[in-house]
């Protein structure tokens, strides 16, 4: 069991993130994109702050450092991707975001030298093409909004690659602590910056951005980063990849949305991305194997 537990976290982290969707969007109603982010990882820092207070005493210089170095790439990410929303459609934010799961291979391979796995990397385009075909409305036209979402892809990638190198040697819940809070204080000083200061306190507010905060924020994010102690930053971003399948499967449940053969196509095929990565096909190579030796026993 030991074995899975990066791949359960993640898809456990993967299901949160695609709910979130629903909650993003009645947010949206009562705050501007500055004050949810804001909002959501300074509510996460504080839970996340009362529930392990005690490892905040042991917190190393390493740590604190790294922690800050992985807050500053998720506020940048999430910032790009929110303000890239409104100059863009919402299918596209989602496919040039997923973008993330291609780069991050190559960032190992240019930075530190790192050999790429092909059935890894076969995954990782598999699964592109899936979030393609799942969400993505096709249009030749490129605006300012897709370019910032490609950026925040780049973000997100950078994001994922150092937080399974930094978790090797940092307690996974410390870093998490950590970058909440150099996400929040960046959050906050962009809010004060602004002159976003005044909040709605309306309920039908309020509970959606709790919801985001605790679930979206919270804990799937420290899911994420004590999951990716067990697994490869390349398998890591296929399975999170799955982010739109799970938003998908949600507008359908919940939105009462229309399941179409397109939808069905692109969850099989990122389906079969995490199949991929994870089996390198060894399957295959089994049955291979059994039928040479079925065939040399009837031979002989």
């Amino acid at each position: 069991m030991r074995k899975y537990i990066g791949e359960i976290g993640l898809i456990i982290t993967a299901i949160i993130w695609g709910s979130g969707f629903v909650g993003s969007a009645v947010a949206l109603e009562y705050y501007t994109p500055y004050q949810i982010l804001a909002g959501r990882f300074l509510i996460g820092v504080l839970i996340l702050g009362i529930v392990f207070n005690k490892r905040l005493k042991t917190i190393k210089k390493s740590t604190f450092i790294k922690g800050s170095i992985l807050g500053i790439f998720l506020y940048i990410a999430f910032a790009l991707q929110t303000v890239g929303l409104q100059y863009t459609t919402p299918s596209k934010n989602a496919f040039l975001t997923a973008i993330n799961v291609v780069i991050v291979p190559f960032i190992g391979l240019v930075i530190y030298k790192k050999k790429i796995d092909i059935f890894e990397l076969g995954g990782a385009f598999m699964a592109i093409i899936g979030v393609a075909v799942l969400s993505l409305k096709f249009s030749s036209e490129v605006n300012v909004g897709d370019l910032l979402t490609l950026c925040c892809a780049v973000g997100f990638a950078f994001h994922i690659f150092y937080t399974s190198k930094f978790v090797k040697d940092e307690d996974p819940i410390q870093l998490t602590i950590i970058q909440m809070m150099a996400a929040a204080v960046i959050g906050c000083l962009f809010v004060v910056f602004k002159g976003e200061t005044t909040f709605s306190t309306q309920t039908e507010g309020l509970i959606p951005l709790l919801y985001l905060a605790v679930f979206s924020t919270t804990i799937a994010f420290l899911l994420q980063t004590v999951a990716q102690k067990y697994i490869t930053e390349t398998k890591a971003a296929i399975i999170l990849s799955t982010e739109s399948f799970w938003g998908m499967a949600f507008s359908v449940a919940i939105l009462s949305e229309v399941m179409t053969v397109k939808m069905g196509v692109g969850a099989i095929l990122i389906l079969g991305a995490i199949v991929l990565s994870e089996t390198k096909l060894s399957f295959l190579e089994k049955k291979q194997v059994t039928g040479v030796l079925e065939r040399w026993d009837d031979g002989v």
